[in-house]
């Protein structure tokens, strides 16, 4: 085992065609890397701690700012694909040919296109409060596009966008807004404007249908747990519902009384079900 943790693991940085990438590793010295894909505007800080240092318990975990985003150079992608094909050129200079793949939210669809465009480099795929391509609008809440687009998210905004209304959710809430500022040195960097933009447009390209509607998910073929909560109203818990009908070997967890921070509210049952998942035997898909 390594000494370091979220807190502690120092950033790093390795250059690929004019682009310098910041990462971090820490955790176990063997096993298969988990590579953890953050969601919109996030760098290697937006991550909870226990999540984090919980996975890397087991395996090594990588944490990595894609191009333009937090700590690294070049522009930002303004497509899946493009974040995604960023991070294949990232993993071939660590020298990794294969890797487990965690995506959060935007980090999700990146996911999705990466483990299509290249299903030789991830083992297992976990996918977490995101959805497919084109997918489902219904139930997103009505303040989400004004404050999640406010430049600077206060602890308030995360409670709205992240966590339920209860009084038990937003607790967790701010607890976990303590965590994530935890580390005090070496702290990356927020995005810029123009990082923000490119990513907004990602977005909009990953909520524009090419070709039959959800007919890509059928082509993930890598054993896949999904994990939500019952009331994301950042992306609308159906679309999980949607990834587990449509990819062929995909398990579905629906965690209660939270919403699209559930692994930031059950820090602790998220990893057990991920760490599960990915030591574990996997049922034969359809």
């Amino acid at each position: 085992m390594t000494t370091h943790t979220h807190a502690t693991a120092p950033t790093r940085f390795i250059e690929v065609d004019g682009v310098r990438y910041a990462y971090r590793r820490f955790g176990a010295e063997t096993g298969v890397p988990l590579l953890m894909l953050p969601h919109f505007r996030a760098g290697m800080d937006h991550w909870d701690p226990l999540v984090t240092d919980g996975l890397a318990a087991n395996r090594p975990v990588i944490l990595f700012d894609n191009a333009g985003v937090g700590a690294s150079g070049g522009d930002t992608a303004t497509s899946a694909e493009g974040f995604a094909e960023h991070a294949v050129r990232f993993l071939a200079a660590l020298g990794l040919d294969e890797i487990d793949l965690l995506g959060f939210s935007v980090g999700g669809y990146v996911s999705q296109a990466l483990v299509l465009a290249r299903p030789d480099l991830v083992r297992r795929l976990v996918l977490v409060g995101t959805k497919p391509r084109a997918g489902e609008t219904e139930g997103l809440g009505e303040r989400v596009p004004e404050v999640a687009g406010h430049e600077v998210l206060t602890e308030d905004d995360y409670l709205y966008l992240f966590f339920g209304p209860s009084e038990a959710s937003r607790t967790a809430g701010r607890a976990f807004w303590k965590r994530r500022h935890a580390r005090t040195h070496d702290v990356d960097p927020e995005s810029g404007p123009d990082s923000v933009r490119a990513q907004n447009a990602l977005r909009a390209d990953w909520n524009t249908a090419r070709g039959e509607r959800f007919e890509e998910l059928r082509g993930i073929r890598r054993p896949t747990l999904v994990v939500n909560g019952d009331n994301d109203i950042m992306v609308p818990t159906v679309n999980s519902w949607i990834l587990h009908q449509h990819i062929p070997n995909a398990q579905l967890v629906i965690l209660p009384d939270s919403g699209h921070g559930s692994l930031f509210q059950y820090p602790e049952l998220f990893c057990s079900f991920v760490t599960q998942f990915l030591d574990g035997e996997v049922a034969p898909g359809r």
